[in-house]
């Protein structure tokens, strides 16, 4: 079964970048891959998902012009580059994959997770 390993999270200043990498251990090129988000005390949240097509939904409202959703298929990986960090950005954020046949659309759940990456955003 494909794995997912998310990488690049760490302490940043609020204002600064970071890119998070998602990396499969097989090709993606028939998957849909979701990024997601988990704070202290709060439920996950859905932030984006890129179809096999490369098109984007992004679901949440608070990374809005902030956070991009890139694939590169001959890497097996998937990238959230997330600009202007906010303290409130601050959770683990993991990847998810779906397999799909149609290859413009994102699917409801995510059968496949990565373990996640951590992401703090303070002064």
């Amino acid at each position: 079964q494909l794995q997912l390993v998310e990488s690049g999270g760490g302490l940043v200043q609020p204002g600064e970048t970071l890119r998070l990498s998602c990396t499969a251990s097989g090709s993606l090129e028939y998957y849909a891959i979701g990024w997601f988000r988990a704070a202290p005390g709060k439920e996950r949240e859905a932030i984006s998902c890129i179809m096999r097509n490369g098109d984007v939904e992004n679901y949440a409202p608070s990374v809005k012009g902030r956070f991009t959703v890139s694939r590169v298929d001959y890497k097996n990986t998937v990238y959230l580059e997330m600009n202007d960090l906010k303290p409130e950005d601050t959770a683990v954020y993991y990847c998810a994959a779906q397999f799909r046949n149609i290859i413009n659309r994102c699917p409801s759940t995510f059968d496949i997770w990565g373990q996640g990456t951590q992401v703090t955003v303070s002064s």
